[in-house]
């Protein structure tokens, strides 16, 4: 933590859980900060969210505050194990068939992969949201605040901030953590641009959180209290506990062949009954899960930026981070983890720009752009590859070979890629991730003070 202020001011636009973060992460910098959000006030749906151990520790990196906040939510492991064998493992079963006739709800494990001791926790999505409010300072986060301009004029000069309402503010740097909708993107890379939007997946989600005792009656007891990806031709269902084991957190993924006619409306009502059909013939425990679900649910259009990925993350002063930058499909569980991988390298950056201000003042601007190119260079190959590699494990799980007995290997010879894919998620090397940052901004920053013409 640094002994004093420094003169640095940055805006967040949005107040998601990853702009919250990355606050808290600049606060405890004392680095001045300010977070709009367009919502009147911090409201999230009550559907559950899990992180990798790798996020947890990243976490307690930014400020130890953020971790206690989220175990403070009743985040639990996503799968308890026991005394003998304690670590969390996800598993694959077989959603679809039926293999002894005289149980009925028995399903074949197809695979599973060690996560570790508490390799993943899921918690509430908004009792995290609010216990991360409960920790930022008054007067940091300001609602009804909907980005509309962004003015960057020269690099020494603060960045003007339009609002819808007509109000305005100023800012040494503004970094973009409005999800997956994200004006930022839009104004870096600009209207009517693919990359500026996200697009659809033709996948559509149904998610409700059910009482565990009811769960225990569909699923029996272990499968209920670990988490447990039923996969089958076209579709599975992923569930896991949460709220301190009083209920899970139950999701349904549908593939979807039509187009979906409007990309600003990305949820509409819908019914169980719809889910209800699609697990038609799939295993008892399946159907009797998909039967809990409430009776007026949303549909859920699954989107990411896979299609038309961003080309930078940064544009002088300005950066995009979390879901702005690289929103994925949440095949692989990892989108927030690397929202979270994103804020801890942003607050190391600023605490690098501080330190360079603080000994020459006239390079505020420059520092900024170099931090956020750095930022850039680090985060953007990773990011983009789970946006790619969430896909392609969601078209793994609902191979149509599930439903036909004679591809049945064929089938299964997906896990062993599943499984390098996952511990390239589990295993990254965060303390590398802040050497490499580290470094890669005094080298920038250095190329930039020898430069000619007075650009450094």
């Amino acid at each position: 933590m640094l002994g004093e202020e420094t003169p640095l001011e940055v805006a967040i636009i949005g107040g998601g859980i990853v702009g919250l973060m990355l606050a808290n992460g600049l606060i405890r910098q004392q680095v001045k900060v300010k977070v709009y959000e367009q919502a009147q006030s911090f409201r999230e749906i009550g559907a559950g969210m899990a992180f990798t151990a790798n996020a947890t520790r990243c976490m307690e990196l930014i400020d130890p505050a953020i971790l206690a906040a989220f175990r403070s939510s009743g985040s639990v492991a996503t799968s308890n194990g026991d005394a003998q064998d304690p670590n969390d493992y996800l598993r694959w079963i077989d959603g679809y068939n039926r293999h002894y006739t005289d149980d009925p709800y028995y399903q074949r494990m197809l695979y599973k992969i060690d996560a570790g001791y508490k390799g993943f926790e899921g918690c509430r999505r908004d009792q995290f949201l609010e216990a991360l409010v409960k920790i930022i300072p008054p007067g940091v986060v300001e609602c009804k605040k909907r980005l509309d301009k962004l003015g960057q004029k020269g690099m020494e000069e603060k960045i003007l901030m339009e609002f819808c309402d007509g109000t305005s503010a100023e800012a040494d740097a503004v970094i973009g953590c409005d999800g997956i909708k994200s004006r930022v993107r839009e104004i870096l890379f600009g209207q009517g641009n693919p990359a500026s939007y996200p697009h659809y997946t033709h996948k559509v989600a149904y998610r409700g959180l059910i009482p565990m005792e009811k769960a225990i009656q569909a699923l029996g007891e272990y499968k209920a209290r670990n988490q447990h990806n039923h996969i089958g031709p076209n579709a599975h269902l992923i569930h896991y506990p949460v709220a301190n084991q009083t209920m899970i957190n139950a999701t349904a993924f549908i593939s979807d062949s039509e187009d979906w006619t409007d990309d600003k409306q990305m949820v509409v009502p819908a019914s169980r009954h719809v889910v209800e059909d699609a697990f038609a013939g799939w295993s008892p425990c399946v159907r009797a899960l998909a039967s809990l679900l409430p009776e007026k649910l949303d549909k859920w259009a699954v989107f990411d930026v896979w299609d038309y990925p961003a080309p930078f993350y940064n544009r002088g002063k300005i950066c995009l981070a979390g879901d702005a930058a690289h929103a994925s499909s949440p095949h692989h569980g990892a989108g927030a983890c690397m929202g979270v991988e994103d804020a801890l390298c942003l607050s190391n950056l600023m605490i690098q720009v501080s330190e360079s201000i603080r000994k020459d003042a006239a390079i505020k601007g420059r520092a900024l752009s170099v931090a956020f190119e750095t930022f850039d260079a680090v985060r953007r190959g990773r990011t983009q590859w789970l946006v790619n590699s969430s896909r392609r494990v969601c078209d793994l799980y609902q191979q149509p070979e599930w439903a036909d007995e004679t591809r049945w290997v064929k089938a299964e010879t997906c896990f062993e890629e599943i499984k390098d894919r996952s511990l390239k998620i589990w295993h990254f090397g965060y303390y590398g991730m802040l050497e490499e940052t580290i470094q890669g901004y005094r080298q920038r920053l250095k190329l930039l003070q020898v430069a000619p013409n007075g650009h450094g």
